[in-house]
């Protein structure tokens, strides 16, 4: 069975500082979800989510969440390939 490579999340959208002296995780996973934020990848979604409506309607004027959502993450994948360049 193959493992998915994980995606790059293009790291913190917005990285948290921290007081050395009063923050005290009691695991490696607990000190990244407290430190990390939101990724890049999440960020740029979230934003391209707040225009998708307009491209996912249905004849309905409902949503296609599901093809809103899949929009959303393809333009920020391209969105953090294009950051590298």
């Amino acid at each position: 069975m193959n493992t998915p490579t994980p995606k790059d999340d293009g790291g913190p959208a917005f990285p948290v500082t921290y007081d050395h002296q009063i923050f005290s995780p009691k695991f490696v996973a607990e000190s990244r979800r407290l430190m990390s934020g939101m990724s890049m990848r999440d960020y740029f979604a979230a934003r391209f989510m707040e225009r998708a409506q307009s491209l996912s309607e249905t004849g309905d004027g409902g949503w296609d969440y599901h093809n809103a959502a899949q929009c959303a993450y393809a333009m920020a994948d391209a969105m953090i390939e294009a950051r590298k360049a």
